[in-house]
Order: structure tokens, then C-alpha cells, then sequence
């Protein structure tokens, strides 16, 4: 006998399976329900644990016999539930963004379909004689069919949305047995095309309740307040199974009984509640009531939050103010189970989130773990809710219609709509409801939209799909907003401005955070704080897709699409993250903590001390936190203190004044920098947590940067200039340096007798591409960046005096068979006391739009590994990249200068650097100034060395350190999947000069 195909009938969603209900847990009495823990209830078994499992290739090979009670699993393996199987050594993991993974021919899938085989024993105990007996089933990925005790119970589809069964007729006390096909496609898998890896199994949680015979079914806590937000009225919509005594109790959140009311309820009835000044919820006070429905021996707990949401003339508002959504996209994702999410780890993530002042998750592209919501609930987040549905893969496929159009899988998409709908209908912290992802838009979608609108009304209803139906074919009245990926700034703008367009904009995806970015995000919010119709976006995405393998060596590192030999794949594009897979945080993330930051300082006349600072938080005045300052002068600590905090309404701002003083001998240039800090420890950040911070410079140095480390440079001394072959020694009074004039390079720097240079200095016009120079890169490798080699046509030297020597070369940088890349002149001088210094004019070719950097590049030898600079840190830093960094002394070893991204690519360099030196721990080194800032780094890995490494681990680190002194560098943006890097970011200039400064020093003495 075998199994019917409902794989592949979009009209079979289902057999048996229960109607969808709010999630819930009966306990056994108040107190249990109180707590919140599953297994305080007398009602619930957890099927979580070792089942025995079998991999089979083929489906529509198996029959049944594997599910009699009598048959033999012993010599199966064991896997531990729940899981995804691919990475318990199942079948194979596989990455990808858009394309399907089989044919695109919808309903059908591959006839080799995967499937898992489960089986375990459970025992039923006396206690639930003479009650129904339910399983339920939180995420199977993508379809499976139950057995119980031998017999066929049903079928289910949609993975990410919960299956219960009532299996009262199958399950006896004592022992019983769980047979559950899972099948790796079905047609289903036509509407789980999200950017992910594909992984399969029962990878949530399985358990048993056991239910009064007439029991409460369903529950709706519906809140409503009223205009002046003074009082409120609590609907709770009942359903039962039979006749039951219901009482419906409301209580705080210390445990204290506000209401209670006891009525004979069968079928649905209402139980209404007035609340008088009820304490609001929104994402800063998280204030949570409890609701206890009791029938028979059952006892279900709701926390449920009081707040108003709507758009009113066009601004999106909670509890009548308006918001600003300062959001991530989070996918379930864990480094070693895959989409099997520990509850600790989803704590951890929204601590996280918290932390970074974060106060949105779009749940992409799926309902989480029930459990999430939960926990935002208690946090105090702000959900977009979203169906698990994607059919991204019709583009590639160039079906026009897709499936959204066609008839026959409506109600595939309504079920996945209403099953997540009823499922999280009474989570304070679900705001908006949301349609799926990048699944065009027709038909369907109008019926999910209408139906939710009937639904809850409390809410609203998004979809960016219907950006795609710009004519307004399919009717998009039951849509709330505006919704759009990637948008541009300047595109924002206009539709803020457009009186026309009278929804709100929400981005739903903005700021692609794949490796050494995002650099946009200032650019953003300038313009989302400055319109009201703006609502604000969410981030993509919250965490890097890695999976934790090992080399052959046994050296961890984190995998992404093809590492797995699998086809199709999408390569790294699932390292996209602002926190790597084991959840340390990326530069990104500590950019966006600062743009997302609940408080602004802005300088009214900073020389004098005056500065505004605006409260943007919504509910919430600054009595929480502290707001310290420290003054500090090229690194030497000045003054510090604390300012008392005015009275600040959310939303308001006020003048504040720092009383500065600055000693008359200080010459360098002063730098003031705030910190507001958290003044109680809370649940998700210790006391003195810093919420934000700002730097601002209250007074210019006087005199030229650098000297602070330099100090007096000595006095002036005669020095010795002789050609050797091709080869000029230049020799001074504790200093030999060497230029090749055939190369035009600077081949040797020594001080007494230390050596400082191991290859020539060269000119650097290539990095390493990061994954937003994805697109550019291309444009750069046709003009010979990546393989720029110096052709020299003159080099001659002089010695107008005895204490200088100069070198001046004219040069191009070209690669092979195209016009060279750029033509300069260079100007080499070498002085008395050691010092070099370089003025170089550069004229770009026109057809390059803009470089991705122009600098020197010297190789140190080994040992040089103390790095001191003033500049911005301490950790990496460009000219759209620069919020979360203050300006400083640092000292670093190189490989701290390091960001170590998953995949390789331009990362540590420190923008605006007055001054750097690297040397040996004695204090032998380089000191490096210029004219103006540059942009300095120090690595142990030339941009060759990036650029052909695919895995950080595949880098094998120099024992030499690279020096980069750049003229400028461009920004890194969001173009991996964002808009072009904004023109004031490119470094675009034709025609420049660059002057800097190379001197060899003793620190310790200096």
C-alpha cells in the first residue's frame, strides 16, 4: 500500500488537520499558567527527544508497512527531534536566493523527493483518561502524513505554520506509536522560495495535549481603547467544543484581579471588559496584562497589550504618536541546527537587538517560533508578521502570471495567511500583518489581504509585491502602505514630498548589510526623520547564514551556497547579515545602533559648548539615563564629567551647555564626546549599558597633525647622495634609504640600520572588492584595476642643497590591452633628519566613473606589528561608514586592524587619520602624516590576497606588515542588492594632488 500523492494537488492543503486557533498551552490551574513554562502543565507532553529515522531517496518508493506497530526499527538510526536533517548528515545542504531547486512545472515536483521516515513510542497516562488527546506540530518542512498505532490519521502542509490533530481515536493508555512521513517537496515548495537554505524535517517542536472533551477552542483577545487613550474595552472572543462553564479573569501584571466573569458558553460568545486608565503597551513599555480563560480542569494564560495602531492623514501612529520602525529582517537561523531555534538563542538575539536599539522585526520571510513572539512581546518590539509565502523563483522561471494569479492555488495562499493570522492573533507586539515576499501580486493576494482586513481590523496589512502592479490591476485597498526594497534615497524623498501619494512609505528592506557595509544608512534616516510620512524600514538582514563546518585540518569556519558541491547556489549571498552566525556583532550593527539611537546631539556652537539634544523616543522622557562628556586633546584626557539631563518630552528637544577648559597650552585639537548611558540594569543590558554617542571637535589643533607623535623633528643635517647602477642611496646622519629610479619606487628605509621596508613601495589603486562592490567591481577589473602595473618614463634626481635630495618620476598605472588607468607625477624628497616626504599629481582617465582608492602601499618587514594612530576607531571606518567610531589615540596590534569577514574583502581601514605609526615593540617605526587626513590601514594581507581568498579561512597570513596610505577610498554603500553608491561617496575625482609624509622613528625616544 502506498501513500496518497497530495504532494502535488494544490487543492489538498490538508486531511484531518484541526482548524487553525490562537497558541496557547493548558495548565492545570492559575498558578501553573502563570509561569509560563510548558511543562508545569499537567496537560502537555513534550515528543521532543531521539526518534528513529530512515533517509530514503524516493518517496514514491515507500509504502506503508513501516508504520504497523509491529515493524522493526531497531537497526534505524536515531536523530534527534526536532532537527533539520541536512545537517544532522541528511541529503544535502543547499543555498539559494531566487532559482528554485528543481524544475519549475507547478504543482509537480522532482519524482526523486526526498523523505524522512520518524518513529517513537509515547506512553498516555491515567491522569488523561477520559480526555481528548491532541498533537500538535509547530514547523514540518514541507509536508508530511501521521500515523498513529498503525492507523492513517492525515496530512498537513505549510512549514512554518503550526498542525494540530486530535487523535483521540488512535492513542490508548499506556504505550502507543508515532509514525510521520516528511517529505522534502511538495507543491507547497512553490510558495517557500525565500532566500535560504532549503533545509527539511520536523525541525519544531512536537507535543501532546490533552483536552477536556468540551473544551475552550479558540480565544481572540480583541483590545480597543478609546480616542483620548483613557480607558479601553477588552473583547475576548470565545469558542468551545461543547457546553462549558467559562470564567474569563483579567489581570496586571503583578498578578492582581482586575475582572471576572463566569458564564455557560457553546460554540462562540463575547466577553466584554471597560478598563479604566489602562497602562498602554508600545516598544518602550512593555507593559503586559494577563488574561486567564478556566473550563473544566483547563486553564489557558494570554499577556496581551493595550495600544492603538493606525495611519491618521497619512502618518503611521501607535497610541496616537507618531513612529518611526527602526527594524531588522530576521530569518530563523543557527550556525549548527539550521532553523531549529533554542529559545536561549532567540533571547539572545532579541538582547541583542535591544542592545543596538533596534525596535522592529520583520519576520522574514515566515512566522517564527511561536515562543518569538512571546518573548516580544515581553521585550517590547514591534513585529511585522509574515506569511510563509515566497514564489520569488517565477521571475527566473518568466511565468508572468505565477501563481498568484492562478485560480486553483488561492486557497494555498489564504491558508497560509489564516493559519498565521489565528495563530498570533493576540500578541501585543504583532502590528502587521504581512502577505509574504517577492511573490509578484494578483488574485490571490487581494483575497489574503480581504480576509485579514475582516479578520482583525486592529492591524494593518502590508505588501511590497503589489509595488509590482503599479496600474493598480488587482485591487490594493486592503493594503495600509506603501512598501518598497532598496529604494533610493533621493526616490524616498520625492515620495515623501509627493501630496499625491497618500499612504505611508515603509522599507521594508533597505541597507543590504552583506560584508563591509552597510554605508548608507545616514543618508536614510536623514530623510526618514524629516517626513512624517515616512515610517522607517527594516535592515537586510539581522544575521549572517553560515553554517559551521571544518576544513580538512579541522578549522572551523562558516559555509555559505556551493561549499556543498550543490547546484543551484547562490554563493556568499547569504553572508548579508549585521551579526556573523555565532552572533557577534558586525560594524555594521554598531553603525546602525548609532542612527537608530533613541537620543540626538547636535551642535548649536560647539566652540562655546552649546548643543541641542532631541529625545526621539516615542513614550519615553530621559529620566533613565545619564548623559557623561569627556574632553580630550589627541588623546590626553582633559575634563570629564556629567551633565544633569533636562526635562525632554518624546520628540522635543532643548538646549544643553558644556562649561569647557581648555588649557591655553594645548595646541592639538580638542575633541568633546558625549555618552548617554542606561542608569538601571535592565533585562537585556547591564546598568551603564551606552545607548548612544556623539564627537564633536570644540577647537582645531594649531599646528600640523602628527606632530604630537613626531615631536621636534631634530635639527637639520647634510646629507649623502649616490647612483649605484640604477639605485640611489640617500644617507644621512643615522638613516640609509634607497630608491630604484628604473621602478620609481622607494625600495629601502633604514634607521640605524634597522630595515623598514621589505619591497618596494608601490602606488594602489585596487582593493579588495567588498560584497557591495559586487556590481562595480566589474567596471573596475575592465579598466585593469586589479591588474594596475606602474610604467615609468622619466625619473631624475637632484640635490638643490646639502640637507635634500629630490626624485621627481612621471609615471602612468595601466593594465593589459586598455588605456591606462591614470598619469602622474611624483615628487620624492628626502631630508636631512630621515623624513620623506611625496607629492604626487594624479589626472584619471574619464571613462573610469570613480576609483575605488588611490594611495601607497608599503611592505613592512616582519615584527612590525605595534600600529599608533589618531584617527577614527577603534575599529574600521570610511567615508559613508563612520557613526559608530570617535576620533582617538589607538594602539593596536595589526591584526587587530583586522576585520575578519567570512568572505575576504577591503576591510580595516581607518578614515580621516591624522597620523599613524607602526613598528616593532621597541618602538622602531614609520610615522606617517599628509598634508590632509588619509585613509590607513595596516594588514597582514595584500588586496591580492583578499581578493582570491573565497573563505577567511583560506587566508594565509604574511608575516610582512601592508601599509596603505590612501589619498581617499570610496565608500562601501549597500550596492550588493541596494542602490548605487551615492555619487558623494565615490571617489570620483580626475585631476588631484596628494602630499604626505613617511619619517623613521624611535617612539621611545621621541
Amino acid at each position: 500500500m502506498t501513500v496518497q500523492p497530495y504532494w502535488e494537488n494544490p487543492s489538498i492543503l490538508q486531511e484531518h488537520r484541526e482548524q487553525a486557533r490562537a497558541s496557547y498551552i493548558p495548565y492545570g490551574d492559575v498558578e501553573s499558567a502563570r509561569t509560563g513554562k510548558r511543562a508545569r502543565s499537567p496537560w502537555y507532553q513534550t515528543l521532543n527527544g531521539s526518534w528513529k529515522f530512515q533517509y530514503n531517496r524516493r518517496a514514491k518508493d515507500i509504502g506503508t508497512d513501516w508504520t504497523r506497530e509491529t515493524f522493526d526499527t531497531t537497526d534505524w538510526d536515531d536523530l534527534l527531534v526536532p532537527s533539520c536533517w541536512q545537517v544532522q548528515g541528511y541529503d544535502q545542504l543547499q543555498y539559494t536566493n531566487v532559482n528554485y531547486p528543481f524544475p519549475y512545472d507547478p504543482p509537480y515536483v522532482p519524482d526523486d523527493n526526498p523523505a524522512g521516515l520518524y518513529v517513537r513510542e509515547f506512553r498516555v497516562g491515567e491522569n488523561w483518561s477520559g480526555k481528548d488527546t491532541y498533537i500538535m506540530f509547530e514547523g514540518v518542512n514541507a509536508c508530511f502524513y501521521l500515523w498513529i498505532n498503525g492507523a492513517y490519521v492525515g496530512y498537513s502542509q505549510g512549514s512554518r505554520v503550526p498542525a494540530e490533530f486530535n487523535i483521540a481515536s488512535y492513542v490508548r493508555q499506556g504505550s502507543n506509536k508515532i509514525a510521520v512521513m516528511v517529505l522534502k517537496w511538495c507543491d507547497g515548495s512553490y510558495l517557500e522560495d525565500q532566500d535560504q537554505w532549503r533545509y527539511t524535517g520536523i525541525f519544531r517542536d512536537v507535543y501532546l495535549l490533552a483536552r477536556d472533551k468540551a473544551h475552550v477552542r479558540d480565544v481572540f483577545c480583541r483590545t480597543e481603547l478609546a480616542e483620548d487613550l483613557r480607558s479601553a474595552r477588552l473583547q475576548v472572543e470565545l469558542e468551545t467544543t461543547g457546553a462549558a462553564a467559562v470564567t474569563v479573569q483579567l489581570m496586571d501584571a503583578p498578578g492582581q484581579e482586575l475582572l471576572n466573569e463566569c458564564r455557560n458558553v457553546d460554540g462562540k460568545q463575547v466577553f466584554e471588559f471597560h478598563i479604566d486608565s489602562p497602562v498602554l503597551w508600545n516598544a518602550e513599555h512593555h507593559y503586559l496584562y494577563e488574561v486567564y480563560v478556566t473550563s473544566g480542569e483547563e486553564v489557558l494564560r494570554f499577556r496581551i497589550g493595550f495600544r492603538r495602531i493606525e495611519i491618521k492623514d497619512g502618518i503611521f501612529r501607535i497610541n496616537g504618536q507618531d513612529i518611526k520602525l527602526k527594524g531588522v529582517n530576521r530569518h530563523d537561523s543557527h550556525p549548527e541546527l539550521g532553523q531549529t531555534i533554542p529559545l536561549q538563542h532567540m533571547i539572545e538575539d532579541l538582547k541583542l537587538m535591544k542592545r543596538h536599539n533596534v525596535n522592529t522585526i520583520r519576520t522574514s520571510h515566515y512566522p517564527n517560533d511561536p515562543r518569538f513572539l512571546d518573548l516580544c512581546d515581553e521585550f517590547g518590539f514591534y513585529v511585522i508578521d509574515e506569511a510563509d509565502l515566497e514564489s520569488h523563483g517565477d521571475y527566473v522561471a518568466k511565468d508572468g502570471n505565477g501563481v498568484t494569479k492562478l485560480p486553483e492555488w488561492k486557497e494555498a495562499f489564504l491558508d497560509r495567511q489564516i493559519r498565521m493570522v489565528e495563530r498570533d492573533k493576540n500578541h501585543a507586539c504583532v502590528i502587521i500583518w504581512s502577505l509574504g515576499n517577492e511573490s509578484s501580486y494578483g488574485p490571490n493576494h487581494v483575497a489574503m489581504a480581504e480576509w485579514t482586513q475582516a479578520r482583525d481590523q486592529s492591524r494593518l496589512v502590508h505588501y511590497e509585491g503589489a509595488s509590482f502592479d503599479p496600474e493598480h490591476v488587482y485591487d490594493q485597498s486592503s493594503l495600509d502602505m506603501e512598501s518598497r526594497m532598496y529604494m533610493p534615497v533621493p526616490d524616498l524623498e520625492a515620495y515623501a514630498k509627493d501630496d499625491s501619494k497618500t499612504k505611508p512609505m515603509f522599507l521594508c528592506e533597505y541597507s543590504h548589510a552583506m560584508g563591509n557595509g552597510p554605508g548608507d544608512l545616514k543618508d536614510y534616516w536623514e530623510v526618514m526623520y524629516a517626513y512624517p510620512k515616512l515610517m522607517g524600514g527594516c535592515v537586510w538582514e539581522w544575521v549572517d547564514h553560515g553554517i559551521k563546518t571544518y576544513t580538512e585540518e579541522g578549522k572551523p569556519f562558516f559555509a555559505y551556497g556551493g561549499d556543498f558541491g550543490e547546484k543551484p547556489h547562490d554563493g556568499n549571498f547569504c553572508i548579508d547579515g549585521l551579526v556573523s552566525p555565532d552572533r557577534k556583532p558586525n560594524n555594521g550593527l554598531l553603525e546602525l545602533k548609532e542612527i537608530y539611537a533613541p537620543v540626538a546631539i547636535e551642535a548649536i556652537d560647539a566652540a562655546k559648548g552649546r548643543f541641542k539634544i532631541t529625545n526621539r523616543y516615542d513614550f519615553s522622557y530621559l529620566w533613565e539615563l545619564s548623559l557623561r562628556y569627556a574632553l580630550r586633546a589627541e588623546g590626553e584626557l582633559l575634563q570629564q564629567g556629567e551633565i544633569a539631563l533636562p526635562e525632554i518630552a518624546p520628540h522635543d528637544s532643548a538646549e544643553i551647555a558644556v562649561n569647557m577648559n581648555i588649557p591655553a597650552s594645548v595646541t592639538a585639537a580638542v575633541d568633546l564626546e558625549f555618552s548617554l548611558v542606561q542608569n538601571e540594569e535592565l533585562a537585556w543590558a547591564e546598568a551603564g549599558h551606552e545607548v548612544a554617542s556623539r564627537q564633536f571637535e570644540v577647537k582645531s589643533r594649531t599646528k600640523q597633525a602628527g606632530q604630537a607623535a613626531a615631536n621636534a623633528a631634530g635639527p637639520s643635517r647634510t646629507i649623502q647622495a649616490a647612483e649605484h647602477g640604477r639605485i640611489l642611496v640617500i644617507e644621512g646622519f643615522d638613516f640609509k634609504h634607497t630608491f630604484d629610479l628604473s621602478l620609481g619606487a622607494l625600495t629601502g628605509i633604514s634607521k640605524q640600520g634597522v630595515k623598514m621596508l621589505a619591497a618596494p613601495a608601490s602606488f594602489q589603486v585596487w582593493r579588495a572588492p567588498t560584497d557591495n562592490d559586487r556590481n562595480e567591481k566589474h567596471a573596475w577589473m575592465s579598466h585593469g584595476l586589479d591588474r594596475a602595473v606602474c610604467k615609468i618614463y622619466s625619473a631624475a634626481w637632484e640635490q638643490p642643497s646639502a640637507g635634500q635630495v629630490t626624485i621627481k618620476v612621471s609615471y602612468s598605472l595601466g593594465g593589459y590591452s586598455i588605456r591606462n588607468i591614470l598619469h602622474g607625477t611624483a615628487v620624492w624628497t628626502f631630508l636631512g633628519d630621515g623624513s620623506i616626504t611625496l607629492k604626487t599629481d594624479v589626472e584619471v582617465k574619464e571613462a573610469i566613473d570613480f576609483l575605488p582608492r588611490f594611495g601607497l602601499q608599503l611592505t613592512m618587514p616582519r615584527g612590525n606589528e605595534a600600529v599608533t594612530y589618531y584617527g577614527l576607531g577603534p575599529h574600521e571606518s570610511y567615508v559613508d561608514k563612520k557613526l559608530s567610531v570617535k576620533r582617538d589615540v589607538y594602539r593596536l596590534s595589526v591584526d587587530q586592524m583586522h576585520k575578519d569577514y567570512i568572505m575576504p574583502q577591503e576591510n580595516g581601514s581607518r578614515y580621516n587619520t591624522e597620523w599613524a605609526v607602526v613598528g616593532n615593540q621597541l618602538g622602531v617605526g614609520l610615522l606617517f602624516t599628509a598634508k590632509d587626513t588619509f585613509s590607513f590601514n595596516a594588514s597582514h594581507y595584500t588586496p591580492e590576497d583578499l581578493t582570491a581568498a573565497q573563505h577567511n579561512v583560506e587566508l594565509v597570513r604574511r608575516d610582512e606588515t601592508i601599509v596603505h596610505l590612501d589619498y581617499k577610498m570610496s565608500g562601501v554603500g549597500s550596492n550588493s542588492c541596494g542602490p548605487r553608491l551615492i555619487d558623494k561617496y565615490q571617489f570620483n575625482e580626475k585631476s588631484f594632488t596628494f602630499e604626505m609624509e613617511i619619517r623613521p622613528v624611535f617612539t621611545e625616544d621621541e
